[in-house]
């Protein structure tokens, strides 16, 4: 466990593809490489995964649709950190308040926080991106 702390990339990368026998995904972060190599070497270890584990997950995965869209109702609340500062949003009848300001909609919050055209309910969680 320790050697896999000290490796390099390259050596990560080679780890990798001993492992699994596929190259690593692209943009995979040498620090995550080190934690799920090093997962993986303790499942192995330990005899790997609970029987049926995996088919559990890959269940729950053909299940999931998306399909969470999750209703906002008045009085309710949003809370995103930006860059160290948090912004609250509040659910009113026709739209939300931020700063004393009332939008009808979530993607101007989310611009005028963010400075970029976001999807205001992927910005505050709401929706997962494709």
């Amino acid at each position: 466990m320790t050697e896999i702390e000290t490796m390099d990339r390259a050596a990560l990368i080679a780890a990798w593809d001993e492992a699994f026998g596929t190259p690593v995904p692209k943009r995979l972060s040498s620090p995550f490489l080190h934690r799920y190599l090093a997962f993986e070497m303790q499942a192995k270890e330990c005899g790997g995964l609970p029987k049926g584990f995996v088919g559990k997950l890959e269940k729950a995965a053909r299940e999931d649709r998306g399909t969470n869209n999750p209703t906002l109702k008045t009085g309710g609340r949003l809370i995103r950190e930006w860059n160290g500062v948090t912004h609250v949003v509040d659910v009113v009848d026709g739209g939300f308040l931020w700063n004393g300001q009332r939008f009808t909609s979530l993607s101007p919050i989310a611009r005028a926080i963010t400075g970029a055209r976001w999807s205001g309910p992927r910005f505050f969680g709401l929706k997962r991106s494709a």
